[in-house]
């Protein structure tokens, strides 16, 4: 008559390292180096570095990054970014400012965001694909196309 009830215990939502933010760079810290592994970096100060990252970064808005090439899963940016950046996902925020090419399957950017470099969208940021030219660009492919001669041959007589 007065069985207690079996309450289904409640899931719990683990969210994976690679999509949340596991390590922060302070406001007033600097960091000269290179930043790999697996998970998620805010970077609130000033990095100098190599990053290939498998996970999120974002770049807070006094957030500041120079580099040469920064590889990750997804890049939010809301500071100043100076570095190519190859990653399946990129954001820059209205407060973002990125000097370098993007390599990316999606990209997006609010207004008064900055970009000043190239943006090359593919179906999937790959290894062997890291900035080369698309090899069959069918824009290039027309341009390269021989126009046929409009000077008469010249017959044998």
């Amino acid at each position: 008559m007065f069985k207690r009830r079996e309450e289904p215990t409640p899931k719990l939502d683990v969210v994976p390292a690679q999509i949340r933010v596991t390590s922060i760079l302070g406001e007033s810290t600097s960091w000269k180096g290179e930043l790999t592994g697996k998970g998620g970096i805010r970077i609130e100060g000033l990095f100098e570095g190599s990053i290939d990252l498998e996970g999120l970064i974002i770049v807070d808005q006094k957030g500041r990054v120079e580099s040469d090439l920064i590889k990750a899963d997804t890049v939010i940016i809301g500071g100043s970014v100076r570095s190519d950046i190859q990653a399946k996902r990129v954001e820059i925020r209205s407060t973002g400012r990125v000097w370098g090419n993007v390599t990316t399957v999606l990209f997006s950017t609010e207004e008064g965001a900055y970009l000043r470099g190239e943006i090359q969208m593919e179906e999937d940021v790959s290894e062997e694909d890291k900035s080369g030219p698309v090899e069959s660009d069918p824009v290039k492919d027309k341009q390269k196309k021989v126009k046929p001669e409009l000077t008469p041959k010249k017959t044998k007589e």
